[in-house]
């Protein structure tokens, strides 16, 4: 059954756009871009503004934004809480830096809205990342001295009274604030980002999925009804790469984020105690997530539910969640003054967890004319920013801390193959959900559950140190 996110379906209806036409003949160009969401358009459009005359090509088996673009919860996060796992993996140097580019990556995501004249709804009031019950309690403090040593902490702890007044639920016991962070309608920022990507030149071909990639100079991206032969070619298909390139199937797991979104409240939402425009984040491994609309809707989501066996994508897309019972449950707990509130659409999207929780970059069987990216790990509405800076710089032969960084060394690490790591990611999610409803309820939880929740690793939003 054919259920497109409400977010896409909602930016369709205020596009209203011309029926997209597949590619339908041969054609030659600079580069060629395969996948129109956030990273392919955010590297067609750099790649444009750095090198006016190269001819550039999107192609998108659906409709530009229409994967995970445009069916994530429209938060737009930084790595600021994800500094250990980035001091871990690349050092201290390089981990502040990357801090300090997901938060300019957050900033100048609006400064291009506002430039382009794109109305994605993007709202800069920041987020909460709060705590809803003792367990929870205590993480973020070692991060922020971490932060604070560095000078790259934009965070501050908050009073009980601001969280019950701001982030609309007396759930939380202890939470922290950035400014750095904002909220986005993320199919309207991916449609936007096709307008500008056509004013700026760039062909984009929707409708037409890439069939077939041949090496060699030029590289061929065959397609069910032509050909392109490409200079560079860049492929920035999210999970979807793991279909085409067997190479890469251990090095995600492909993991829902499952949604629902009310009707609007009316003035309920902010009787509730909840500051238009704002983002929250609670502490658990798989999230809570929730931030409301500009007609006054709130949506919830929650990552890391459903786990697709053999890393099948398609399974994650353009369905009802299966998970709407569980987030109903969530709702009514976080928000008893909403008792009653009508959730008028859920749906699901995929994320590509990578092993780190971080995306990556490379060079495709060490074809110097092929790169690719993806493992955003559910943290990408922001962060496909610094996807296509790197995508652009590579595609362009720079030599720059983008092409040098660690981000552009391709995969770190590799699940288990099947059927292990569906079995094993059943039993660190079951684990965590034990873990996570006896801490809720004042409980210990179980050695076992503890140690398989570690296993969960970095995909919570605040890492420990």
């Amino acid at each position: 059954m054919s259920h497109p996110a409400f977010w896409f379906k909602q930016a369709l209806e205020i596009e209203q756009p011309q029926l997209a036409q597949p590619l339908q003949q041969d054609i030659d160009t600079d580069i060629a871009i395969v996948g129109g969401g956030y990273t392919g358009l955010w590297t067609a459009i750099m790649i444009k503004q750095q090198a006016p005359q190269t001819r550039v090509t999107v192609i998108d088996k659906g409709l530009c934004g229409s994967g995970a673009s445009g069916a994530n919860g429209g938060c737009m996060l930084t790595w600021a809480t994800k500094f250990p796992t980035l001091k871990r993996l690349f050092g201290e140097q390089q981990a502040a830096w990357l801090v300090q580019e997901s938060e300019q990556a957050v900033l100048e995501i609006d400064q291009f809205c506002q430039q382009y004249g794109i109305d994605a709804q993007l709202s800069l009031k920041g987020v909460y990342y709060t705590a809803t019950n003792q367990a929870q309690k205590g993480g973020m403090q070692p991060i922020l001295k971490e932060l604070e040593r560095l000078n790259v902490n934009s965070w501050r702890e908050c009073q009980p009274s601001e969280l019950h007044q701001s982030a609309g639920s007396t759930k939380h016991i202890e939470g922290f604030h950035s400014p750095v962070a904002g909220s986005v309608q993320p199919a309207l920022l991916a449609r936007g980002l096709r307008k500008v990507a056509l004013e700026l030149g760039v062909e984009i071909y929707e409708n037409t999925p890439m069939t077939q990639l041949e090496f060699g100079q030029p590289a061929i991206v065959r397609t069910p009804q032509a050909k392109i032969h490409a200079g560079k070619v860049v492929l920035a298909m999210n999970a979807w790469m793991v279909e085409h390139f067997k190479q890469f199937k251990n090095t995600i797991v492909v993991v829902s984020s499952d949604m629902v979104i009310t009707e609007p409240l009316g003035d309920k939402l902010a009787q509730s105690g909840w500051l238009p425009g704002s983002s929250v984040l609670d502490s658990r491994i798989f999230v809570h997530y929730y931030r409301d609309t500009p007609d006054g809707r709130l949506m919830l989501g929650k990552g890391g539910n459903q786990f697709s066996f053999n890393n099948q994508v398609d399974a994650m897309f353009n369905k009802p969640s299966r998970y709407q019972a569980m987030l109903s449950k969530a709702f009514a707990n976080l928000f008893p003054k909403l008792a009653g509130a009508k959730l008028e659409d859920c749906w699901t999207g995929g994320s590509d967890r990578s092993t780190t929780g971080f995306p990556f970059f490379g060079h495709l069987d060490k074809q110097d004319n092929i790169v690719y990216g993806f493992g955003y790990s559910g943290n990408g509405v922001s962060q496909t920013r610094i996807g296509g800076k790197i995508l652009s710089s590579m595609a362009l032969g720079l030599n720059n801390s983008w092409t040098q960084c660690g981000l552009a060394q391709g995969p770190r690490g590799a699940f288990p193959p099947e059927p292990f790591r569906w079995v094993g990611a059943m039993m660190v999610r079951n684990a965590v959900r034990r873990k996570e409803e006896a801490e809720d309820n004042g409980q210990k939880s179980l050695v076992i559950d503890k140690w398989l929740a570690k296993l969960a690793g970095p995909a919570g939003k605040a890492d420990k140190l």
